[in-house]
């Protein structure tokens, strides 16, 4: 049997073993600072717990977050309405001795009409969209998704669109103005629009011509596209005419940045 040659210094051999030792001892310390974060961070997160399950059957979910944050919005748009009433009534008993202040007020309302932000009143159609209703037993179509059952962000979208294309001069929805900041969106079940939540049905409401803000409707590709769904699954909707219609003013119009002169 021929013996093992002894290493030298140099010997790749003497070197590999060397290196497997260090890497040994290494790993082994690595380890050992492993177990003693992951021991800490469950010690902490225990601690944070008072021994209960961080994450219960009923919270986190997105529409309890919702409605938390629709309670605080509500809360602050209550307060501020009713400050912004105490503000216009002090501008109003001030303008009865200040011609000054008069005069400003009646320009603000001037521009405010001219901008089409004060509340409007006149002829057009009134869109509701709704989720699919539950037939006698309680049951949905057997071949039907959940999402083919409600209406989507788009569904909103296409009946805004077309009634803009119409010529609409004002649209409300809900209990709002619609303008070219607006942008409703989808979260869960639920609609989100100008920071506050709604549920079906969504009602829009539309001035202007109700002939041709029909014949948008019709002409809309997302329109046409929901009524398949309306027909196949329940979904709802609805268009009706009428000459009584109210659009609320906006109350809060966002600021136009970046915004550049029309040459």
């Amino acid at each position: 049997m021929t013996a093992r040659p002894e290493a030298r210094d140099g010997d790749p051999s003497a070197i590999e073993t060397g290196r497997s030792a260090h890497g040994s001892r290494a790993w082994k310390v690595l380890v050992l600072v492993v177990l003693v974060v992951a021991g800490l961070l469950l010690a902490i997160t225990r601690t944070a717990s008072h021994g209960n399950e961080l994450r219960s059957s009923d919270s986190g979910r997105l529409s309890d977050l919702v409605r938390a944050a629709q309670t605080d919005s509500d809360s602050a748009l209550r307060e501020r309405d009713a400050l912004a009433d105490r503000v216009a009534q002090m501008q109003r008993d001030v303008a009865t001795s200040d011609r000054e202040v008069a005069d400003l007020l009646a320009q603000s309302d001037d521009l405010t009409a001219s901008a089409l932000l004060a509340e409007q009143h006149g002829t057009g159609v009134v869109v509701t969209l709704t989720d699919a209703a539950r037939d006698t037993g309680g049951n949905y179509p057997a071949d039907a998704t959940p999402d083919d059952l409600v209406v989507h962000q788009q569904d909103v979208q296409s009946a805004l669109n077309a009634l803009w294309a119409g010529g609409a001069s004002a649209i409300g929805m809900q209990d709002q103005r619609i303008v070219g900041t607006s942008a409703p969106r989808c979260i869960g079940n639920t609609l989100l629009l100008h920071g506050r939540t709604y549920s079906p049905p969504y009602r829009l409401i539309a001035l202007g011509d109700p002939t041709k803000l029909l014949a948008a409707l019709d002409a809309e590709p997302g329109v046409r596209t929901f009524r398949q769904y309306v027909a196949k699954y329940g979904l709802g909707f609805a268009v009706e005419v009428r000459d009584d219609l109210t659009v609320p003013a906006e109350t809060d119009p966002s600021p136009v940045r970046f915004a550049q002169p029309a040459r």
